[in-house]
């Protein structure tokens, strides 16, 4: 028997998408609101609430291109009539960052009204640069982690988590964890049985936990069980002082034996497999942030500046200044 509605929203959301942001976490989260909201498949707003908010009338467009419709003007929205405010990232770390001045105010205004702040994707990084995560931890995309940990050194980040609760500060890494988030947060509200309805139609076999690990990146698509494993650990080391004795140790193999796995899947050593992935994660940074040379060095354990020119200049034939200067 369908149960009746309560007499006013169980929890209510503002989402609020940053300027190219990416539609698949906002979608996800979006639609696991649509389905818990009501009897059926209705799509009434009965037991949860959500409107799109935005800092003027219009749309805001996402990175693919889709422009999604303001419904609220942070100007004339209560805040004190939400539960959630949920930012979704934009396309870059750096252009979410830059938004601090602009998007600051709003998200401050709202913390002081009590509303909790939800980062999704890299809007970690416009709550950090606000001064709303101080002493807070956070959980987020694997490829923003080195970013984030040289922009933001003193705040804590739960690495390996879909998503992290720290109090009012929850964060979430984005792509379809955003889901799962949504899940967790209605059944605190709705309970458990209506925030896991309608993911049978989302062709979603279950709702993950937040310590899920994330098998995709655990062990790469197509690559045997040990390359996978040694794959994962570089990327997770990529700036630490650990070496190819370590991995092998670390899945129990040996630095030869290793080697040999490697040779078989991509006809290079594990060494210069784990330096062509630190390279490439340079190569991205210098497209998709600000950061000095200095820094990116840091990020991938080269000795210095010097160091890290050397290598990149041997792999793509050009300086780093040069190649961040003709925009790839």
């Amino acid at each position: 028997m369908t149960q009746p509605a309560p007499s006013a929203p169980d929890v209510r959301f503002l989402l609020l998408p940053l300027p190219e942001f990416t539609m698949l976490p906002f979608g996800g989260f979006l639609d696991k609101l649509r389905f818990s909201a009501d009897d059926e498949d209705y799509s009434a707003q009965r037991y949860c609430a959500w409107r799109v908010l935005g800092l003027e009338p219009g749309s805001i467009v996402s990175s693919s291109g889709v422009a999604i419709e303001v419904q609220e003007i942070a100007a004339q929205t209560r805040l004190t009539d939400f539960d959630y405010l949920v930012v979704f990232g934009g396309r870059t770390a750096r252009r979410s960052m830059a938004l601090a001045s602009e998007y600051g105010p709003l998200l401050r205004k709202a913390a002081a009204q009590g509303l909790s702040l939800v980062s999704i994707d890299n809007a970690c990084f416009l709550l950090a640069a606000a001064g709303l995560l101080q002493g807070a931890k956070v959980a987020m995309h694997w490829r923003h982690v080195q970013e984030f940990q040289v922009a933001f050194p003193h705040i804590e980040v739960r690495t390996g988590q879909l998503y992290c609760f720290d109090g009012k500060r929850i964060s979430c890494g984005g792509g379809v964890a955003a889901v799962d988030l949504a899940v967790e947060l209605l059944a605190r509200h709705c309970g458990r049985t209506r925030a896991l309805k309608g993911l049978a139609d989302m062709l979603v076999d279950e709702a993950r936990s937040e310590t899920h690990p994330l098998k995709s990146l655990a062990q790469e698509s197509g690559l045997g069980r040990n390359v996978g494993r040694a794959a994962s650990l570089m990327r997770h080391w990529l700036g630490d002082a650990f070496t190819v004795e370590d991995i092998a140790a670390a899945i129990g193999v040996s630095r030869r034996q290793l080697d040999r796995l490697f040779i078989t899947e991509f006809d290079c050593t594990a060494r210069a497999y784990w330096r062509e992935m630190r390279l490439q994660h340079v190569r991205w940074r210098l497209l998709n942030s600000h950061h000095s040379l200095a820094a990116l060095a840091d990020e991938i354990g080269a000795q210095d500046v010097s160091h890290l020119c050397k290598l990149f200049r041997q792999r793509f034939g050009v300086s780093p200044d040069a190649f961040r200067k003709s925009g790839g």
